[in-house]
């Protein structure tokens, strides 16, 4: 008895394997969905009359059709599905960046790794590159726009075919008065906006919202169903909106006139009106903002001294005259650098940080020296790592490629974190001397000015011309006092009034 129900139960899962394994052979769709609940793990169909639509009789060759007796496994990623591409974090404490300008554009094939846009943060600029392949469907920012960590950049079709599968997509849904398809025996709503919503520029869905349509009401003629300006405006149109538009925009007109003539200031002699400019911040000077509102905060005091200049310019220029690499200009900025970091060696104090939650002075072992520079785009600071153990000549090259990566605003994350003590050369632009501003969390700045022959008196009371520089040391004063500072300073001013002495300790 007990070998007669093992045999039947036997035949039974037999016949559910060939049942199963003929209808992988014969893929015909069936014509009635399918009922089904789960049973220990294993679907079980339900017999019933095949005269009701969401039933079916077992004995029908597609009644297994939904049977998940497969060997392959399931795609991850299935061909045409929508990605959506956020804006990844891009450094330590940054919450958003600045979008400068984009790669592609909608419509356009992208490969994995490809670069797709370039975003400013607090600290660089940083391209962001897809991690998928497939086509941009849509851009949901423009340039100078403020996208915060996380959120959606574009939206793209992933796959090779994503731009047949866009087409066809398109195509199909516009016969169809219902917005409705049929897949075997299921009738699905199909909505455009379920593939992103359509193909669009961010000027023509901005277009669209001046004049309050819905873009996705609108028929696009461009390529594979894209919406153009020209589209927009033949629909509004169409509905009487252009008339409205036009008055309304009138009357905004008016009423910017009145409040002009209530603000501007008129000249008397060609009766031109001057208007005030509203200017966004971006990039690094919304950064300056939020770091010297914080160091604004901190208590500064400022060492000012003055060093004589004569035996570094004639090292200098027995240097420059003896270059023979044309890639290689000798400035006094990397003998500053040097010498800086050599006096740094006696004084550690100076190159360190301040962390106010644990109460702690953090002694930098690394002489990261940044130095301010002067950008169209803003003021950035870069900085030199381990000067220590760099050579005045690799501190040279290091410095041009830093000012070259500003220049084009090319600085990676990298380039400007970790900087330990700054210098500001704001004599190269002009000026004797000036007050800087901490850079936090470092404790000190240093502002440099001009270099300019003065008059000196000799030790024995005759006058010679002297190639003075101030330097102006700016230090925080919860961690630094002012001998600690005058000592520094001293030592740094030794080391560039007698040079010898910088290649004397230089390792």
């Amino acid at each position: 008895m007990i070998s007669r129900r093992i045999l039947q139960k036997k035949s039974f899962i037999s016949g559910a394997r060939y049942v199963c394994s003929a209808y992988v052979n014969n893929c015909v769709p069936p014509s009635s969905s399918v009922k089904k609940s789960l049973i220990l793990g294993f679907p079980q169909f339900t017999s019933v009359s095949a005269s009701s639509p969401t039933q079916f009789d077992l004995k029908s060759s597609y009644a297994i059709k939904k049977c998940g007796f497969s060997t392959e496994a399931v795609l991850d990623q299935p061909v045409g599905e929508v990605i959506d591409v956020p804006l990844a974090q891009t450094g330590e404490g940054i919450a958003e960046c600045e979008l400068l300008k984009w790669f592609v554009q909608e419509g356009d094939q992208v490969e994995e790794f490809q670069p797709l846009c370039e975003v400013q943060s607090d600290k660089a600029t940083i391209e962001i590159t897809s991690r998928y392949k497939g086509k941009v469907l849509q851009i949901l920012y423009g340039p100078g726009d403020i996208v915060k960590v996380g959120e959606t950049l574009l939206k793209m079709i992933s796959g090779s075919q994503a731009s047949t599968l866009i087409s066809e997509a398109l195509n199909e849904t516009l016969p169809l008065p219902a917005d409705t398809f049929e897949t075997g025996s299921e009738s699905v709503s199909f909505d455009r906006n379920n593939k992103g919503g359509v193909l669009s520029t961010p000027t023509v869905r901005h277009l669209a919202k001046e004049y309050g349509i819905n873009i996705n009401d609108i028929l696009g003629t461009g390529k594979d169903g894209r919406v153009l300006k020209e589209d927009v405006l033949k629909y509004a149109a169409n509905i009487g909106l252009c008339q409205l538009v036009a008055h309304s925009q009138a009357s905004s007109t008016e009423q910017l006139q009145i409040k002009e003539e209530d603000t501007a200031c008129a000249l008397s002699l060609d009766g031109c009106n001057f208007e005030d400019t509203r200017m966004p911040l971006r990039g690094f000077p919304r950064t300056m903002v939020k770091s010297m509102t914080m160091a604004a905060k901190v208590p500064h005091f400022h060492y000012l001294e003055e060093i004589n200049c004569n035996s570094l310019m004639k090292l200098k220029a027995s240097f420059q005259n003896d270059n023979s690499d044309p890639t290689v200009k000798h400035t006094f900025l990397p003998f500053l650098i040097k010498s800086l970091s050599m006096a740094l060696t006696k004084y550690p104090i100076v190159n360190s940080s301040f962390n106010e939650e644990s109460y702690e002075v953090i002694l930098k072992g690394s002489h990261n020296i940044g130095v301010a520079i002067a950008t169209p785009n803003g003021l950035v600071v870069p900085n030199i790592k381990k000067v220590q153990t760099l050579s005045i000549l690799e501190i040279t090259k290091e410095l041009s490629r830093l000012q070259q990566l500003a220049l084009t605003n090319k600085l990676s994350s990298e380039d400007i974190s970790g900087g330990t003590i700054t210098l500001s050369n704001i004599g190269s632009i002009g000026g004797k001397f000036g007050s800087p501003i901490l850079n936090l969390p470092e404790v000190a700045i240093i502002a440099i000015g001009r270099i300019q022959k003065l008059p000196r008196f000799a030790d024995d009371g005759s006058i010679y011309p002297a190639s003075i520089m101030n330097v102006n040391i700016g230090a925080d004063h919860r961690i630094v006092d002012g001998a600690t500072v005058a000592r520094f300073c001293n030592e740094w001013k030794l080391l560039i009034e007698k040079p010898e002495l910088l290649i004397l300790h230089t390792r």
